[in-house]
């Protein structure tokens, strides 16, 4: 009877270990083959780790609290030949399409982009006013985006202070001419209004040809037409055909749009590689294709809070008009190269947020994982100031692949840690089962004081070591008891008699 339960135990294992085996097919661990014993069949099984993947073991067969059995991990299995390196087959390295290249010294050719947009150069904007009060009687120039060339009309205007001092410029040069027989200081006096009068239209920026035209018909005009003073583009208009202006008040705005401004925004992380001067490539997503030159003019010395950007100007010429103000653009900004650096492809690198990690090809489908402090970076390759040397060969494609097979390794080698530490200590005592739950494998029991734990006596919830133990707690039933914890506040028995009480009762 004995020998056929035997047997079925060893059928039972057998199998399981043969279960767990083939669904560990796909993945490869380095280990140790000297740790490994020839015949499967003479494995000694370690402990038993939970099937969701969890840490969690157990130093017998157990089942997880969906019914789950415990999956076997056998002796040679437990953790790598080399603490951090995992070993792939040659098959699954080329499945995966892992690639490696060499760590190698080179000068990082650094650029800077960033983002910014087009806007007018603040120099050629010039804002149109009078100097004088008056009415618009015809307006000439009517609508924003009209091209202005210099001294061109805007409007004709009528200015009751402009017929004044026309009527006494010309009162004053026919003084002059009348007055030639008189006594020299009344010819200074007369002089000195023509002059007054004349000086008062050219404050008015009354051309010099009007003026001419005015002495020499002598004649008063009502209207006079206001030219412009710059040539541009009109970008504001506020001139209205019949209204009156003031001293002071804008009339127009003029850019002037032959040069623009490029106001990129610079990360504040590079703040301190951009200066005056520095070369500069602009790309608009209108022009496809076209780039644009320029140079850094100014470096503004302020930091926008909201985006944590530092503002720079660059300066463009714009012959054709093209570029227009309220543009996005692009920014490609050079930075010279410095010395040569040990550097790796930029794809190499797993960051995790945490650390930064570069997988490191050890040759025959060996790699272990090494922690780098990165440096600058020019997009493709980056700097590598601690971790890998030069010429080393690293992974720089299905990296995270092989990280993911590392990581399976660490959680594997986290379990042997756990079989290697100290076995639970088992302790003893009496108590009476209060009530028995079945279904989750649990006893309410009542025990005297724990000597070896400095328990007092109290009433607490076991859990069932197996469906043996579990059987032979009856509610109601004094018993003897041993138990250990398993893990933390989760007190397991694992052997149970029945008390003295319960024995007496039962003897015939």
């Amino acid at each position: 009877m004995n020998a056929r339960w035997l047997l079925a135990i060893a059928c039972i294992v057998l199998a399981a270990g043969g279960g767990y085996l083939a669904g560990r097919g796909g993945v490869t661990l380095h280990s140790d083959p000297a740790a490994t014993p020839p015949g499967a069949g003479e494995r000694k099984v370690l402990y038993y780790r939970n099937p969701m993947g969890l840490p969690d073991t157990s130093p017998v067969p157990k089942k997880d609290p969906m019914g789950m059995d415990y999956i076997p991990v056998y002796e040679g299995e437990d953790r790598a030949s080399n603490a951090g390196e995992i070993q792939l087959s040659t098959a699954k390295v080329q499945r995966i399409g892992v690639r490696t290249e060499r760590a190698r010294r080179a000068p990082l050719q650094r650029s800077v982009r960033a983002a910014g947009r087009i806007e007018a150069d603040e120099r050629r904007i010039a804002t149109i006013t009078a100097k004088f009060d008056g009415y618009i009687e015809r307006l000439l120039v009517d609508a924003t985006g009209q091209g202005l060339r210099r001294g061109q009309p805007l409007f004709e205007f009528y200015s009751p202070e402009l017929v004044s001092a026309q009527r006494e410029y010309l009162i004053a040069t026919q003084g002059i001419a009348q007055l030639n027989a008189a006594a020299e200081s009344a010819q200074d006096g007369m002089r000195q209004l023509a002059a007054s009068s004349l000086a008062r239209l050219r404050n008015w920026d009354i051309a010099d040809e009007q003026l001419r035209a005015l002495a020499q018909t002598g004649t008063v005009q009502r209207t006079w037409p206001l030219r412009s003073p710059a040539a541009g583009i009109v970008t504001e208009k506020r001139a209205v055909q019949g209204m009156r202006f003031m001293p002071g008040e804008v009339l127009y705005r003029v850019a002037d749009l032959s040069s623009v401004w490029m106001l990129a925004e610079v990360f504040e992380r590079d703040a301190g590689l951009v200066s005056a001067g520095l070369p500069a490539t602009v790309t608009i997503d209108a022009y496809p294709g076209r780039v644009f030159s320029g140079a850094i003019t100014y470096v503004y010395p302020t930091l926008t809070r909201e985006t944590r950007t530092v503002p720079v100007r660059i300066e463009l010429a714009n012959p054709d008009g093209l570029l227009k103000p309220g543009m996005f653009a692009a920014v490609e900004l050079a930075i010279a190269a410095g010395a040569a650096v040990v550097t790796v492809p930029a794809s190499a690198v797993i960051d995790s947020g945490v650390r930064r990690v570069v997988l490191v090809d050890l040759g025959e489908g060996r790699f272990t994982p090494r922690a780098v402090k990165l440096g600058a970076s020019d997009g493709e390759r980056v700097e590598i100031l601690e971790g890998v040397g030069d010429g080393e060969p690293v992974v720089v494609a299905a990296n995270f692949l092989i990280d993911a097979e590392s990581n399976l390794q660490a959680a594997l080698a986290g379990f042997g840690d756990a079989v290697a530490s100290p076995a639970p200590v088992a302790h003893r005592a009496l108590g009476r089962v209060d009530a028995v739950d079945a279904d989750v494998g649990t006893a309410m029991v009542t025990h005297e004081p724990v000597t070896s734990l400095n328990w007092p006596a109290m009433t607490m919830q076991f859990v069932a070591a197996n469906e043996t133990v579990l059987a032979a707690l009856r509610p109601g039933a004094p018993i003897d008891f041993e138990f250990v914890e398993r893990g933390p506040g989760e007190w397991v028995i694992t052997a149970v008699t029945p008390a003295a009480t319960d024995r007496a009762r039962n003897e015939p």
